[in-house]
């Protein structure tokens, strides 16, 4: 089973429905190191050549790509790797990346080394395949890094890993006296083997810790600037952050974390709007009603991730 995303959840609405259909036992949660820093310029022509037919445009993309940055008022070249936030890539990047799966033979050559059954979901630059024995794991990640090195790319080695993980997973390390399965991220989510209500095998889901952190550290940086601007005009700011926020990460058994943010949030507010006055310091009862005008709570505004995938993908 593979994949081509068009948006994350899309990918990850694939990747749990193919760890619940499929026999994995085996997760292997891959990274390429830099590629949009290391991403050659002439194999990235190649690689768009295959879907782009008119020659000027790719002409405009190789300008693009020559452009060169600037850091600190100097020029420098830029010989390869590409702006990876820029606009004008985005769609282009797209169609590069699709391609190269192709010509790398990702999906092909994961056929080619399983033995069993296989799950490959993928985007962008970040990858992960589901292998129903470890042997075949193994042999993939040996011909993807021989493959990715063809390229001048890599694989990330702290940022690769293969896991036990699966619905045999945790009985298995329980009869061989081992902790509970391992859990591995993927596109914000901490993925990580839990139970359903009738005690089936589920795969749960969880905002990932870091990304929580670098969230709440970036609103408490710009909260401490918006210090002394008028409350409901940050409060404004906040509700829109919050509720992009939640329109992300509010999938299905993500609750408790999203409510463990907004506590964290009202907290650091609170602490901001204490330190605007020396006499006078709100308390909880007075700051309360300010936090539910303004800061919405979370509710699960995903469907479950079969219901999403079997409607976008019937057959």
């Amino acid at each position: 089973m593979g994949f081509d995303p068009g948006s994350p959840h899309q990918a990850l609405d694939a990747l749990s429905v193919g760890l619940h259909r499929k026999r994995v036992n085996w997760v292997l949660d891959a990274d390429i190191c830099g590629f949009f820093d290391n991403m050659d310029h002439e194999w990235l022509l190649k690689f768009l050549e295959h879907r782009i037919a008119d020659e000027r445009i790719l002409r405009l993309i190789q300008k693009w790509l020559r452009a060169g940055a600037s850091e600190d008022g100097e020029w420098s070249e830029t010989k390869i790797g590409t702006p990876q936030g820029a606009v004008t890539f985005n769609r282009c990047w797209r169609t590069c990346i699709c391609t190269m799966s192709s010509i790398c033979g990702l999906k092909s050559g994961a056929r080619k080394v399983a033995t069993g059954d296989m799950i490959v979901v993928r985007f962008a630059d970040d990858l992960v395949a589901g292998f129903q024995h470890r042997a075949d794991a193994e042999r993939f990640l040996r011909a993807f890094e021989e493959r990715l090195a063809t390229f001048g790319l890599a694989i990330h080695p702290e940022k690769t890993r293969l896991i036990e993980f699966g619905r045999y997973a945790a009985a298995d390390r329980k009869r061989r006296g081992e902790g509970k399965p391992e859990a591995f991220a993927f596109l914000g989510f901490t993925h990580y083997c839990g139970a359903n209500s009738k005690g089936y095998f589920a795969v749960r889901r969880k905002t990932a810790a870091k990304k929580l952190r670098a969230k709440l550290l970036s609103i408490k940086q710009e909260l401490r600037r918006r210090m002394h601007e008028p409350v409901p005009g940050v409060g404004k700011w906040l509700k829109q952050v919050v509720t992009g926020y939640f329109q992300y990460h509010a999938v299905p058994g993500n609750s408790g974390t999203l409510s463990r943010f907004r506590d964290r949030l009202c907290r650091l507010w609170r602490q901001v709007l204490r330190r605007r006055s020396q006499r006078r310091r709100p308390g909880w009862e007075q700051l309360r009603p300010l936090f539910e005008i303004w800061i919405p709570r979370p509710r699960v505004l995903h469907p479950y991730p079969s219901e999403r995938f079997y409607v976008l993908h019937p057959k």
